[in-house]
């Protein structure tokens, strides 16, 4: 029988780690879908909300937002938004950029931003939630 040789190629990187890829594709494409299964009924609360609110004072709205289970619903929106928006643009970042440090310097530009956005939006929600005369 002749001898068989299977060829693998693999980086230097990888024969060591014996990894082949990074393996790391699959927790962006579930952080990506599992974000946007919970804006699903996150955004249609929050349509729903915002319309029932229309013309209403700013007490109302300041007092809409006091609620406990509305406060929790604005802040995991705007949790999930913005994860939802850092995820997706990393994975194009990722894609579309070539060059190693300007891929990493735009990568941590997305993530500072979204960090920041997001801290704002979590303070504005508990700033009006608690501001209110309950």
């Amino acid at each position: 029988m002749a001898d068989i040789h299977i060829t693998v190629r693999r980086s230097p990187l990888g024969r060591v780690r014996g990894l082949g890829s990074a393996h790391g594709g699959v927790h962006h494409w579930w952080i990506q879908r599992l974000t946007a299964v919970a804006l699903l009924p996150l955004t249609i609360w929050f349509v729903i909300s915002v319309f029932s609110l229309l013309g209403a004072p700013q007490t109302a709205v300041a007092a809409f937002v006091a609620s406990p289970v509305n406060t929790v619903l604005l802040i995991a929106l705007v949790y999930a938004s913005l994860h939802h928006a850092q995820a997706g643009l990393q994975t194009v970042l990722e894609d579309y950029i070539h060059q190693d440090g300007g891929r990493v310097v735009a990568v941590l530009a997305v993530k500072a931003l979204c960090v920041f956005l997001g801290m704002a939006g979590i303070i504005a929600v508990l700033k009006l939630a608690f501001t209110t005369g309950r």
